[in-house]
């Protein structure tokens, strides 16, 4: 019997969660925070944050809880909206069963009229990390219809005052965005069949009183709607949902479904968040990570020759590669049949005869021969209407009912919940790793899914699940239009994300510096672009370019042929220090150095022994001589090795003081790289510098 006013406390090495039975069939969060001492009075804890009812207020004042439902006076959004027998119900969800104990809660409710069962769990996995899920179970009082289904509801701690969400577009991913929490409500949604570039599903939420964020990653390969909205009462709240499509989701007796799981992440700071959020990537959700060799430089083929290629061009691309110390060269979209411009051949994943007459063979033991190994792209969600698949299945794409099938991007998206689609695909993907030596595929998805049947999201799970359980050595780069489809779902099969499409190292700056929030660098793929730029247009001088580049995983998305001697030189410089501190790179512990100027980008990377530290600047600077770069989160009374790995950006090392001392490195005391820390020419646009740290003692 669960009575009102029961408590319970779950407990992690480092973090408590407090819930209480709050009436009306609810359970609310009434504490998420540090760890709370074995005897804390619960029900003390819970009853000191109660008010008392004002005028014009229900007499048992709703909250939302982690059930919310409009029958009880809750204004906000409800949890579920059902259909039964053809029309929408008053929800009824009684409160079964709560069981509670060590490090999970799990709760039961069950819908009163139809007996739908809502099986929620929280679990804290490490110190600092939660995760949410919820499963639905239809009983035997007839079909239900889901018209909208929360994944995660919960009321926001009380010094939650703002948020910061990243929309974004193409090319421009990951846009910061402010916002106070207000009683007007937000909402933030994606409707592609995918995260897409839209905000809702990556959020950090703060106050102006603590330095303490919480991060809330929602982890589907879907669509997800975000609600946040403070009541009349004062208390914000927090629903994620997964989109439910306008004909709803069918339950039938005995059918289940998973509504994906959502993960918050507590952090005592925006730096320690963000350490969090890699730490938990690295242990719970990338696959064996602790088993992945060192991260290669890659060299891939589409902006340096799209789709004007042939074999002999290909081999010179890779030679020019392998000059630069490039370890894996990938061929980009245009090596299959048909495929000599994006109107055609998505689907037919046939090496084109036409372009490699003895298939793939012969390039690929011409790169093997210059030691790299050898990677392949391939966009095996969609079709081409004018590709052989297409003709020979019309059917098998996403389709309404008319004759109408609208392309984005000249293509269609294949039906993969359809089984002979799903099959057709996976035996072309098998066969392509069967009879070539394929070290790694860039996994492309361009298009938004329009019509959605929502199983495409399952089916895609499915088949990258059954590709690494087949070829397990086989790493997987996710693309989607650079971006669009970036979830903790599809980085369980994943080795990299590829951020962006856009190259231009300005943008890049601002494009990681917001992903590095949520994700290590190891998986961050980040390349050396042309120049200019060919979706900004801008010009670069390499030096910039290649240091941008070196903070993440690094690789090459030009020609080097078409470079000066002396770009090639500096690029090859680079490659060679990216492969010196690639180990701390995608091992230590990344940090923020902040800047005044807001047109600086810092950050450091420390695994204890050995560190490395970036600062660029992409303005011009207010000042000649700008605020020093201050070393952080360093031992405070241990002494360090400070050197600037050359080579040196051009211009700025002319204002290079004590030129000679940052050749041989000088020596300094944590504290003091904290406190005063060092001085950089970091004055004019598109300067970027190096900082090397060895602890001494």
């Amino acid at each position: 019997m669960i009575e009102i006013g029961q408590t319970w406390r779950i407990d992690g090495e480092d973090l408590t969660l407090v819930f209480v039975a709050a009436g009306l069939e609810n359970i609310d969060l009434v504490y998420l925070g540090p760890r709370l001492p074995f005897d804390e009075d619960l029900n003390a804890l819970a009853r000191s944050g109660h008010f008392g009812k004002h005028e014009n207020q229900p007499n048992d004042p709703p909250v939302s809880g982690l059930l919310p439902q409009r029958r009880y006076g809750y204004a906000g959004r409800p949890a579920y909206r059902i259909w039964n027998d053809g029309r929408e119900i008053d929800c009824d969800f009684q409160l079964a069963q709560i069981n509670a104990g060590g490090r999970n809660m799990m709760a039961t409710w069950t819908e009163r009229v139809t007996g739908l069962q809502v099986e929620m769990i929280w679990a804290i996995i490490d110190s600092r990390t939660i995760t949410v899920a919820a499963k639905l179970t239809a009983d035997n009082n007839g079909d239900i219809i889901l018209q909208s289904a929360t994944s995660l509801s919960m009321p926001l701690p009380s010094t939650s005052t703002n948020f910061i969400a990243f929309p974004g577009r193409w090319a421009r991913e990951m846009q910061e965005t402010f916002t106070q929490i207000s009683n007007q409500g937000i909402e933030m949604r994606s409707a592609n069949g995918k995260p897409g570039f839209d905000a809702g599903n990556w959020l950090i939420f703060g106050g102006d009183g603590t330095p303490q964020r919480l991060g809330i990653h929602a982890s589907s390969n879907g669509d997800h709607i975000a609600h946040i909205l403070r009541d009349q009462d004062g208390r914000a709240a927090l629903s994620i949902e997964a989109r439910v499509l306008p004909q709803g989701i069918a339950l039938k007796a005995g059918d289940f479904t998973d509504l994906g799981a959502v993960t918050l992440i507590l952090g005592d700071d925006q730096d320690h968040l963000s350490q969090l959020f890699h730490d938990h990537v690295r242990t719970n959700i990338l696959p064996e990570r602790a088993k992945w060799p060192v991260r290669k430089v890659h060299l891939n083929s589409w902006e340096a020759l799209g789709f004007d290629m042939d074999e002999q061009r290909l081999k010179a691309l890779a030679n020019s590669a392998a000059e630069l110390g490039v370890e894996r060269f990938v061929l980009d979209d245009g090596w299959f049949k048909g495929r000599r411009s994006d109107n055609a051949g998505l689907g037919d994943w046939q090496v084109d005869a036409a372009i490699f007459p003895a298939g793939l063979t012969q390039l690929i033991d011409h790169i093997h021969s210059l030691d790299m190994d050898f990677g392949l792209w391939v966009e095996p969600e969609m079709v081409s209407p004018d590709s052989d698949l297409y003709r020979a299945h019309p059917d098998w794409c996403l389709h309404g009912d008319s004759n109408h099938r609208p392309t984005e991007r000249n293509q269609l998206v294949l039906d993969l919940s359809c089984e002979d689609a799903f099959v057709y695909t996976e035996n072309a993907l098998h066969t392509l790793l069967d009879e070539n030596d394929i070290a790694y595929l860039k996994w492309d998805h361009n298009r938004r899914l329009f019509p959605d049947n929502g199983l495409q999201q399952f089916a895609i799970d499915r088949m990258l699940r059954n590709l690494r359980k087949k070829y397990p050595k086989v790493e997987i780069e996710s693309c989607s239009s650079g971006g669009g489809r970036v979830s903790f779902a599809i980085l369980e099969h994943c080795h990299r994300i590829w951020p962006s499409d856009n190259n231009d190292p300005i943008e890049r700056l601002r494009i990681m510096d917001n992903w590095t929030r949520f994700l290590p660098l190891e998986i961050l793929g980040n390349h050396v672009g042309p120049s200019p730029n060919p979706i900004t247009g801008r010009r670069t001088d390499m030096d910039f370019r290649a240091k941008v580049a070196l903070f993440g995983h690094m690789g090459v998305e030009a020609n080097p042929a078409e470079m000066e001697k002396n770009e090639r030189e500096i690029l090859r410089a680079h490659i060679a220090l990216y492969k010196e501190w690639r180990n701390v790179l995608h091992q230590g512990q990344f940090r923020r150095l902040h800047h005044p100027d807001p047109g600086v980008f810092s950050q450091m990377v420390n695994d204890g022994k050995l560190g490395i530290a970036f600062a660029a600047q992409t303005r011009f600077a207010e000042n000649f001589n700008a605020a020093p770069i201050r070393l952080t989160g360093l031992d405070s009374q241990a002494r360090y090795k400070i050197a600037l790995p050359k080579p040196w950006p051009g211009k700025a090392s002319q204002y290079l003081a004590n030129r000679e001392l940052w050749e041989n490195g000088i020596i300094m005391s944590g504290v003091a790289l904290s406190e005063r820390g060092i001085a950089l020419p970091l004055t004019h646009p598109e300067t970027a510098w190096l900082i090397a740290i060895e602890k001494l003692a």
